[in-house]
């Protein structure tokens, strides 16, 4: 629905190894975890591994095996989560970041057992920050 405006310009952040970005919602509704089915992230073409995918929303971090039974936890369109993943980048140069979401909307329902689901994809070209080790 806003698919332009799911990547934070700016926000890249990297160890060397791991790479972060932070995701806006593109839906005009909060949305619980559970929702949340699934993510892809790219740096300059190459994707992390989907084993090595984290979601961070609310001051936690989840695998996304952990947001599908989620209902307490809740993302909303001011709100931005972090993606990360395993995927090399270097501090220097730009790089071109891509973020594909697959959500679905539990209050739109489109059949007997189905609700609506949404697959949005944005990409954006910035700098990496180094990241702050925790």
């Amino acid at each position: 629905m806003i698919p332009d405006r799911i990547i934070e310009q700016g926000t890249l952040t990297t160890d060397g190894t791991r790479a972060s970005v932070e995701v806006r919602l593109p839906w005009y509704r909060a949305l619980p975890a559970s929702c949340i089915a699934g993510a892809k992230l790219s740096v300059d073409g190459v994707e992390a591994p989907a084993e090595s995918l984290r979601w961070e929303m609310n001051g936690r971090t989840f695998t996304f095996a952990e947001l599908v039974p989620n209902t307490e936890e809740w993302w909303f369109p001011t709100d931005s989560a972090v993606l990360s993943g395993d995927v090399p980048v270097a501090e220097d140069g730009e790089h071109k970041v891509a973020v594909e979401l697959v959500l679905y909307i539990p209050y739109i329902v489109i059949g007997a057992d189905e609700v609506l689901h949404i697959e949005e994809k944005d990409s954006k070209t910035m700098r990496a920050k180094k990241a702050v080790a925790a």
